[in-house]
This record gives C-alpha cells, sequence and structure tokens, in this order.
C-alpha cells in the first residue's frame, strides 16, 4: 500500500521516488522531537535511547529498506571493538580501517554514473559518527586534552543501546549534522536546555530554521529543472557561446548547492530537541551547534574560503578535529592540508570527479590566500579596497568568486573524467588556466606591489 501511495505522490511532484522519501523523513523528524520534548524528556536514558533507535531504524527501513542491515552490522562491529580492545590505538586504526573499507564497498558495488539516494548516502554521515566514536573513546585515557578534545572525551564505554540510539537519531542519521557521543549524552541526561530541567524554548528558533529551509528547497524545485547536470553533456551546450558555458556553470553552482543547503536548513530537528542548544551569549541562548551552513555567510561572501567556512560545518569540522589536527606530527601544516582533502575526497566516493574538485580547492585557496596577503601588504591595494569603488570591487570578485566556485563542482558532480574532461574542453579549461595564471603572477606583483622593505620584513618572519 505504501509504495504505490508513494510513487503516485512523486508522480505527482515530478520528483523521484527516493527523494521524495528523504524529504519526507527529514519532515517526519519534527514530530519525533515533540514526541520527545512533550512525553520523553523526563523519561529514563534507557526510553530514550530505544526511542531514538527505533524511530531511525523505522526512517532507515523506510528509505532503504532490508539494506538497512549495513548500518547495523557496522554498529555492531563497532561496538563490539570499543568493548574488546579498549583505549588503545589499535581500537582507533581498526575503527577507521573498517568502517572506511565498508563504506568504500559500498561505493563500489552500488556505483552508477548518476547521482542516487541509496544506504551509502547516510552511511557516509554514519562513518564518521562511528570513527569519531573511537577517537573520543581513545582520548577519554589521555592526558593533557585540548579544550576540544575534553569537550568530547568519554569517560566509560557506551552501552550497545546507547550507540544505536546516538547513530540513528531521527535528527542527523540521514543527512547529519556531525555530533559527538558526548554531546548526544549530555541531550538524553537533559543538559541541553536554557531552562533547567525543562524542555528548552527553542521551538520558535526551530520554526524559523525550517521556514528558511523550506524557502531555499522552494527554490531548488522551481530552478532545478532548469539547471539539470545533463545539459552539459548535450550538443546544445556545446553550441552555445563561450560567454553563455560559462555563466550557465555560475547559475548552475548557486541552484544545485541549494539542494543541499535545503537539506541541512529545513533539518530544525536538532534545534527543536536542544542538540542545537549552544549556550548563552549576551543574555540571548543560541540554538547553532549542530548548524551545517552558515546562510548569510555563504550568500554574501566573495570569498572562496567564506564559502568553504560556511557549507558542510559540522563535516569540515570533523575532518579538522579528527585528521588535520591528528596529523600535527607530520610537522607541515601543508602536508597535512592535503591529506584531509584527499580523505574527504575519498570519503565522497570513489569517481576521479571528487579528486579533481578537492585539488581544484586547495589550488584555489592557495591563490586566494596569496592574494589577500598582496592586497593587505600593498598601500595602494589596501587603499583601493577602503575606496569609494569597493562596491564595483566587490561585484566583479563575487563573479569571479561563484564562477570559480561552480567550476570544480563540474567535475563533482559529473563524476566520471570521460564526462567532466568534456566540458573543461568546451569552456578551454579556463578555471584552471585563471588560477595557474594568477599563481605564476603573484611574485612578480608582490615586486612591484609591495614596498622593499614590506618584502624584506616578510621574508624574515
Amino acid at each position: 500500500m505504501a509504495a504505490p501511495l508513494m510513487e503516485k505522490l512523486a508522480e505527482s511532484l515530478g520528483s523521484p521516488e527516493p527523494a521524495v522519501r528523504l524529504i519526507l523523513s527529514i519532515l517526519i523528524g519534527y514530530p519525533f522531537a515533540v514526541v520527545y520534548r512533550r512525553f520523553l524528556f523526563h523519561q529514563s536514558s534507557t526510553v530514550i535511547h530505544l526511542f531514538h533507535a527505533v524511530t531511525g531504524l523505522a526512517l532507515a527501513a523506510f528509505n532503504f529498506g532490508a539494506q538497512l542491515c549495513h548500518s547495523a552490522v557496522c554498529i555492531l562491529v563497532q561496538f563490539l571493538m570499543l568493548r574488546l580492545m579498549g583505549r588503545t590505538v589499535t581500537t582507533v586504526l581498526s575503527s577507521f580501517t573498517f568502517q572506511m573499507v565498508y563504506l568504500l564497498a559500498g561505493y563500489y558495488y552500488t556505483a552508477t554514473e548518476e547521482y542516487d539516494i541509496k544506504w551509502t548516502m547516510p552511511h557516509c554521515v554514519l562513518m564518521l559518527k562511528l570513527v569519531g566514536l573511537a577517537f573520543d573513546f581513545y582520548d577519554g585515557a589521555k592526558d593533557p586534552l585540548s579544550a576540544e578534545q575534553k569537550k568530547a572525551a568519554l569517560a566509560s564505554a557506551p552501552s550497545l543501546l546507547e550507540v544505536c540510539g546516538f547513530s540513528y537519531f531521527y535528527g542527523g542519521f540521514l543527512v547529519g549534522p556531525q555530533f559527538t557521543l558526548r554531546s548526544y549524552q549530555r541531550l538524553v541526561a537533559g543538559e541541553l536546555t536554557d531552562c533547567p530541567g525543562k524542555p528548552p524554548n527553542s521551538i520558535i528558533p526551530a520554526l524559523k530554521r525550517f521556514t528558511l529551509g523550506f524557502f531555499f528547497l522552494v527554490i531548488y524545485t522551481i530552478f532545478g529543472p532548469h539547471y539539470p547536470d545533463s545539459y552539459y553533456l548535450t550538443d546544445e551546450y556545446e553550441a552555445q557561446p563561450f560567454w553563455y558555458r560559462c555563466v550557465f556553470i555560475l547559475l548552475w553552482a548557486k541552484v544545485i548547492l541549494y539542494k543541499y543547503v535545503s537539506c541541512w536548513v529545513i533539518e530544525g530537528v536538532c534545534i527543536l530537541t536542544g542538540l542545537g542548544y549552544n549556550g548563552v551569549v549576551d543574555g540571548q541562548p543560541q540554538w547553532d551547534a549542530c548548524a551545517n551552513i552558515k546562510v548569510w555567510l555563504f550568500e554574501t561572501t566573495p570569498l572562496f574560503g567564506g564559502t568553504i567556512a560556511s557549507f558542510n560545518i559540522n563535516t569540515n569540522a570533523w575532518a579538522a578535529r579528527h585528521v588535520f589536527k591528528r596529523l600535527k606530527f607530520l610537522g607541515n601544516k601543508t602536508l597535512s592540508h592535503v591529506a584531509t582533502l584527499v580523505f574527504l575526497a575519498i570519503w565522497h566516493g570513489l569517481h576521479s570527479g571528487y579528486i579533481l574538485c578537492f585539488s581544484m580547492e586547495f589550488f584555489i585557496i592557495t591563490v586566494e590566500r596569496q592574494a589577500q596577503a598582496l592586497v593587505r601588504d600593498s598601500p595602494s591595494l589596501t587603499k583601493l579596497a577602503n575606496s569609494a569603488l569597493y562596491p564595483v570591487i566587490y561585484v566583479v570578485q563575487q563573479f569571479i568568486h561563484w564562477l570559480f566556485m561552480g567550476y570544480p563542482l563540474v567535475a563533482f558532480c559529473l563524476f566520471t573524467y570521460d564526462k567532466w574532461l568534456k566540458v573543461y574542453r568546451s569552456i578551454y579549461f579556463c578555471g584552471h588556466l585563471f588560477f595557474l595564471v594568477a599563481y605564476l603572477a603573484m611574485p612578480y606583483l608582490r615586486k612591484v606591489l609591495v614596498p622593499k622593505n614590506e618584502r624584506s620584513q616578510k621574508k624574515q618572519e
């Protein structure tokens, strides 16, 4: 009965059935959160863990059927590793290896040339949760710890039911965000509230977040069909003028990213339950602990670094905490940065487009940082940036920013080299050439625009 009903609903909306199931599952989180607030807030931790595990499993079954067994297997194996291996480096390495190999095997055996909503989608979120759990358990026996590690370190091994509740929590199982087991334990203990002993006053903030997410979902629904990925591979696209092909990439990137923005912003469930509570600042409770995107920064920043800092925040924070900072022993930040981006590329999937996208990100950010340093060190460029011409500069910079933010996304969304290579050829590899020329020109620009004494001081530093 449910299957034909979903087919009719998907047909009436003009969307694939898996996408409709996913959106409905995200929305169902709101009534689950209301039930938790109204009936379970003062219940025992066992009852709350059971509720979160059962509801999350129901969502997994609704979306992926019997394939929910993959998440169940990985959760069970992770629990056994913690209990049998203890707080050891072996536990961390075994966890990382098993969970990563399992995810990559899933990518390999389910791979297609299109983006499909299948069990590997929530599993990549789960993989980070479980590996992060191993790190946090290991940190519980370390001394000293950084302030960041102290917030997440676990004093004791969790129970199987606790790990299930944490893993299947309906506010983060399908599309994220990432959060630690320690944050989840504080939620279950009723500590994440601005009203001690009572459910948090988070209904209005959650509704505001939902409304904003729904707004972006409407934008994507309206404009998404006009900017399909498949258009890049048509003769019509190749027949368009060069400027049109470039502008299409810019507009396509804005629209395609709203797919992710809408899913993350509409997910106000974490705020409603209290998991999003982030303390009080200037007398006002903050609800951004689980925010996966800073919408205002995302929409207004003219910097590539600003977009990265505002997008997929919790995943980036996980990678910084558990990969970048753990590679401190390499003694080289650039090497740690490259290793982190390689991990993120492989974590996304096995297609070459992911590697190209993240390698372009590294190159673009490198050039942008050099350009920022040039503007900062050059009196003439600093004066220009602070002049009345800045609005014009901002518009030009924003155009360049969004054009070349969409450029690496072409490879990310088209996956295979034969597809993204065709698109890049059609626009003469303009993104690669632009940043290569900028990178090679930067030392000469510094000689011309930066005073000699300033250059000498920088060399000494």
